[in-house]
């Protein structure tokens, strides 16, 4: 692959800006990136609050992605969080307070907390769901189906997720919809169709650790074999202790937030690719290849991208990363790599092998709830291809607008 450090996009291309994604994912643009540029600079003239620089390196290859992500002794989360872009309101000390989200953490602290809360997400806990969330699904999909019509988003994507988080944490069902709402206010503020400002969304997260905190304080009075007391109990001998009150609310944060928005906008995506690819759901429905979900995953790549921080002076192949410097990771791009995946605009559910960064380019950060996310594109395809094997589109698809969550908010559909 030849490499110019000028490729043919405008200086000016912010590969973090919500508009860029409202309509489109600009994948000739990142195309143009990983051809030309290992790493490509973005330059944005006047201090970026919070982040106080003057621009971010993208890297958009699949190997540079996975190089950043498996080097946490190189880039870390914690100096400027792993998100990419915040509003003109978000200001330094707002940053450094998200430093305690597992997402934003580094090691030694992300490892404790994240060897504590893997606790929940064993192969066991994870396995013990399947039973209860194959009957929601066939309950959520048959409630559709009887309406004929409906929007595949509220219906179907969105309520598998929010039910699964709901079991998981032993939120009671008809609480289910406060999470939906707490996470949507708190990930909308660059979307003017949801009419939330940042200080609703502040005010969301608020809400959300105050009902979390609610949440392991009647398990430490009322203990019961599940994750939440598994992860605030004394500890279990394994040397990592449990989790005070802030961290269990900031994981519980991440986990509707990272549950809810990314497997449900995965499945929307999945479900417009059938659409698109009617093929491709012919054969699902006669053979239901187990490399399926994997493929839905890389085709939705649900979280365009994410940063990390130059922890010293480094590089990345040839390209020099100056301390405290950011660079961004277009999961969206390194999905597409054609040096990687072959044909990547191609919807092939028995693609086999799929190295896929969509859970991740590996290393520390990986997500821990891949396992959990592929049983429900399982179990939600599966039960659409039994009980609404004819369903269809049936208006326009509206996008989120955002910077780093590639979203649907709108599948009208017929399912019957």
């Amino acid at each position: 692959m030849s490499v110019s450090t000028k490729p043919a996009i405008p200086v000016d291309r912010d590969f973090t800006d919500p508009d860029l994604y409202e309509e489109r994912m600009p994948f000739e643009e990142f195309a143009e990136l990983r051809r030309t540029a290992r790493l490509w600079w973005c330059a944005t003239p006047g201090s970026r609050q919070p982040f106080g620089d003057e621009g971010y390196w993208v890297a958009s290859r699949h190997a540079d992605v996975k190089y950043v992500s498996t080097h946490p002794e190189l880039f870390g989360s914690s100096p400027n969080t792993a998100l990419v872009r915040y509003g003109p309101q978000v200001t330094r000390a707002d940053l450094d307070m998200q430093k305690v989200i597992m997402l934003n953490a580094d090691a030694p602290d992300h490892t404790k907390m994240r060897n504590i809360v893997q606790r929940g997400f064993t192969p066991r806990s994870i396995n013990a769901l399947e039973s209860v969330l194959k009957d929601r699904t066939r309950r959520i999909v048959a409630e559709a189906v009887a309406k004929g019509g409906g929007d595949f988003v509220t219906d179907l994507a969105g309520e598998l997720p929010l039910q699964a988080i709901a079991d998981l944490i032993g939120v009671p069902q008809e609480d289910r919809w406060k999470l939906f709402t707490w996470s949507n206010t708190m990930t909308g503020y660059d979307d003017p169709d949801l009419n939330v400002s940042e200080e609703d969304g502040k005010n969301a997260s608020i809400e959300l650790l105050m009902y979390a905190m609610g949440l392991a304080a009647q398990r430490r009075e009322h203990p019961e074999d599940d994750i939440v007391t598994k992860l605030i109990e004394a500890d279990r001998g394994d040397g990592f202790g449990k989790l005070n009150d802030d961290e269990f609310g900031f994981f519980v944060l991440m986990l509707v937030v990272a549950g809810n928005e990314t497997t449900r906008n995965a499945i929307t995506h999945g479900m417009r690719a059938f659409f698109d690819n009617p093929a491709q759901w012919e054969l699902y429905k006669t053979s239901r290849p187990k490399t399926a979900a994997d493929e839905i995953v890389r085709w939705a790549t649900p979280i365009i991208s994410f940063q990390r921080t130059a922890l010293a002076d480094t590089s990345v192949g040839d390209v020099e990363v100056k301390a405290g410097q950011r660079v961004v990771m277009l999961y969206s791009s390194a999905n597409y790599d054609e040096t990687v995946i072959p044909d990547p605009h191609t919807f092939d559910i028995s693609r086999d092998p799929n190295p896929h960064l969509g859970f991740g380019g590996g290393g520390p950060h990986y997500c821990l709830g891949a396992n959990l996310a592929k049983m429900e594109i399982n179990l939600m395809f599966d039960t659409l291809a039994e009980l609404a094997p004819g369903l269809a589109p049936d208006g326009d698809v509206r996008r989120l607008r955002s910077a780093w969550i590639n979203g649907i908010k709108s599948l009208p559909v017929r399912y019957r």
